[in-house]
């Protein structure tokens, strides 16, 4: 399970951090190892233990457009295929408080996913992608619009109103890697989407 996002304090608490966010919350609540260091993956680890599955959780030192460096190393390293790697991206095709779960899709454009699908020569993994837009009064996507906005938005703070949906959807995220691997990946995209 890998949390996308950029290191450094500067971008701790940052729309683009929400998938690192989400995986420490993960490791938090599941009583995981302390985070090491591994100089390989240039990645923080930790490792979740649920029932007989011995889940690895990386959150990579590298920033956002460089992930696929960490996950490619672990994913021979370790062994792991493709298939068995949760990645937690922010996405701003969802509005903040959407969660989706997504498996063999395209990158919509993500720079940290684009690298990731560079490293592993595959899109067969599944993500969870959680919601950074803006929504209008009606329900309409809120999306910054040009590089220039985007890069500001992603790499902004989320406001202080923003806090509420931020913890639901948090919350509801960990639940789904729970229902992952706990009773597949089918169940999940049923439960979640």
């Amino acid at each position: 399970m890998v949390g996308l996002g950029n290191p450094g304090e500067e971008y701790e608490h940052t729309r683009h951090n929400v998938g690192r966010t989400i995986v420490e919350k993960f490791v938090d609540v599941n009583d995981g190892t302390p985070w090491k260091k591994d100089a390989g993956s240039n990645s923080l680890l930790s490792q979740v233990k649920i029932g007989s599955h011995t889940i690895i959780a990386a959150l990579p030192d590298t920033f956002m457009n460089k992930s696929g460096l960490a996950v490619g190393y672990l994913t021979k390293s370790k062994t792991v295929p493709p298939q068995r790697i949760i990645v937690v991206q922010d996405d701003l095709d969802l509005p903040l408080g959407g969660l989706k779960l997504s498996f063999a899709r395209g990158s919509g454009g993500h720079k940290g996913i684009e690298s990731v699908e560079r490293a592993l020569k595959t899109n067969e993994y599944l993500r969870i992608r959680v919601g950074v837009s803006g929504e209008t009064p009606s329900g309409k996507i809120k999306k910054p619009k040009g590089d220039e906005k985007v890069l500001k938005h992603v790499i902004g703070d989320f406001k202080k109103t923003e806090e509420s949906d931020l913890k639901k959807v948090i919350k509801k995220s960990v639940e789904a890697i729970q229902t992952i691997v706990e009773e597949g990946r089918g169940v999940a995209m049923n439960r979640f989407n």
